[in-house]
């Protein structure tokens, strides 16, 4: 099995950047992929972005492409997401999660593995 830990969501201003932390354990070896997804108030899951944990390609939701960056330490089974320039409507609970397969990544059933989110809140 795969455990999912996050961190650093938190409250900042419009134009900001914030970094999202994700540590991975457990059968890491079963990773082919991770991704990060956001849920707003009302609203259904929708993909950020995601990386393939052995090569590195990424893919990213156009609402976010050119703005955030996600990346990955395979050493430290840790995955990031760099948030810049920031807007209220980023503002969301956003999960880590991890894939055993890296197909169809922008569907939330293509993984696994869910961490608990972490509250994402930008003022305006």
């Amino acid at each position: 099995q795969v455990q999912l830990v996050e961190s650093g969501g938190g409250l900042v201003q419009a134009g900001d950047s914030l970094r999202l932390s994700c540590a991975a354990s457990g059968r890491t070896l079963s990773i082919d992929a991770m991704g990060w997804f956001r849920q707003a108030p009302g609203k259904e899951r929708e993909f950020v972005a995601a990386i393939s944990w052995r090569g590195g390609s990424t893919l990213y939701a156009d609402s976010v492409k050119g703005r955030f960056t996600i990346s990955r330490d395979n050493a430290k089974n840790m995955v990031y997401l760099q948030m810049n320039s920031l807007k209220p409507e980023d503002t969301a609970v956003y999960y880590c999660a991890a894939s055993p397969r890296g197909l169809r990544l922008p569907a939330a059933r293509s993984y696994d593995y869910w961490g608990q989110g972490t509250q994402v809140t930008v003022s305006s």
